[in-house]
């Protein structure tokens, strides 16, 4: 029956979120490669100021997660989205035109806050038109568009700095989502039943498997509630703690990369896109298995902890040896991505629809705040050490902590039932 539920949506709706997320993922990522270039010695920015600024758009993305996931719930992800593609593309076109280290601080953290209502609503988005057996599957390929772009963007960006430089790098990188915004309007509805390539019976089937499927789950009064359930609070603990390890990670593998012997703009490019690769095609793995067995724990911990062995490898091994070190940072790029989907599918599984999106934008802003952290810390450590081996050990021991609460937080279904709320919700 599931297969046979509007098999559309897949290649109507999953490339435009995986687009629309890739463009968000595009304008915040490529500051790695300003900082990695000319981009502090032109406007004057100390290591110290550098690491703000990497972190700062993580602030303005912690803030203001929870309303905009509210007005999406409430209203319309479809255009909050539409705005939000607007600005964001707007701020990235103007963090190549300023010259003032002080309008960059403000800009970098309008970005964050511009960008923080995406991920939430489009999660959202996803869980109005995607069923539970669908649901890891339909989350990765929107969150694909997290490391895809950056392994694309890697290449890209080293070539147009080589080019351009790095000004002109954030302008030809930030055009494209004012663009797309237009194709977003005109291609996306809110829900099914605002569709009109869908059948009135699909519609109809599609509403039923999804009412049928939140029968199952306890009510939840209001998002005060759900906040406080000890799953939710759990849960953004440890999305706090693998966040560090994945945005220190992506903020700074241009810098790492770049510092190893006989390194330039347009290797490090090609070499900070290697990791990227291995975490697409663990992330397709995970979701479809996921999906399969309906276990989302088991697709969650096992990979964050070999992320964490991998960059505590990497840290015993030495920057002497850097090509065995960047395998190692290979394994844990690919290991830090594969749980995503499987991971945004608990909760939809076990809170019912009315608290839902509210509670995926309270984890995805712990995560937003571990961004910060991780992004500013791995920099301090960076600049203060003179050397990536106390960032190493930061990042590993997030993650090792992060698989631990997954353990302690999810229970593993048995085969009568999957992740109910009795077991997994106070």
């Amino acid at each position: 029956m599931e297969k046979e539920i509007a098999k559309s949506r897949w290649y109507r709706l999953i490339p435009i979120a995986f687009i629309t997320y890739s463009l968000a993922y595009l304008d915040r990522a490529n500051f790695g490669f300003g900082a990695a270039s000319g981009m502090a010695a032109d406007l004057h920015i100390t290591p110290s100021m550098s690491s703000l600024l990497g972190s700062l758009f993580f602030l303005g993305y912690f803030f203001f997660q929870v309303p905009g996931a509210i007005y999406a719930e409430n209203r319309s992800a479809k255009k909050l989205i539409f705005w939000s593609l607007l600005l964001w593309g707007g701020l990235a076109m103007a963090t190549g035109i300023i010259s003032n280290v002080n309008l960059l601080i403000v800009i970098r953290f309008m970005l964050g806050v511009v960008e923080s209502a995406v991920m939430p609503s489009m999660l959202l988005f996803l869980s109005r038109w995607f069923t539970k057996a669908e649901r890891s599957r339909a989350n990765t390929f929107l969150i694909l568009g997290n490391p895809a772009t950056i392994l694309w963007m890697s290449v890209l960006s080293g070539y147009l700095i080589k080019a351009v430089g790095w000004r002109w790098m954030f302008i030809l990188e930030g055009f494209p989502a004012i663009i797309w915004a237009f194709f977003w309007w005109r291609l996306v509805a809110d829900k099914p039943k605002d569709a009109n390539w869908l059948t009135e019976s699909e519609k109809q089937d599609l509403e039923d498997k999804l009412q049928q499927e939140q029968q199952g789950i306890k009510p939840v009064k209001n998002y005060a509630e759900a906040f406080k359930s000890r799953i939710v609070i759990l849960l953004s603990l440890q999305y706090a703690l693998w966040s560090i390890g994945v945005y220190g990670f992506v903020m700074w593998l241009p810098s790492i990369i770049n510092a190893a012997p006989n390194m330039n703009i347009v290797k490090t490019g090609w070499l900070a896109s290697v990791p990227y690769i291995l975490a697409v095609i663990s992330m397709l793995s995970a979701s479809y298995f996921s999906d399969k067995t309906l276990n989302r724990k088991l697709f969650v911990w096992p990979f964050l902890l070999l992320g964490a062995v991998a960059f505590y490898g990497s840290y015993l091994i030495g920057a002497n040896h850097f090509w065995l070190s960047f395998v190692l940072l290979i394994i844990a790029g690919g290991a830090m991505y594969a749980p995503y989907g499987p991971f945004f599918a608990i909760i939809p599984e076990i809170l019912p629809k009315n608290v839902a999106g509210g509670a995926m934008a309270l984890i995805n802003s712990l995560g937003a705040l571990g961004s910060f952290a991780g992004s500013y810390i791995v920099g301090y450590l960076n600049g203060t050490t003179g050397g990536f081996g106390a960032s190493y050990i930061f990042m590993a021991g997030s993650l090792f902590l992060s698989a631990v609460i997954t353990m302690i937080a999810v229970k593993t279904p048995n085969k009568a039932h999957v992740l109910t709320p009795e077991k997994l919700v106070i």
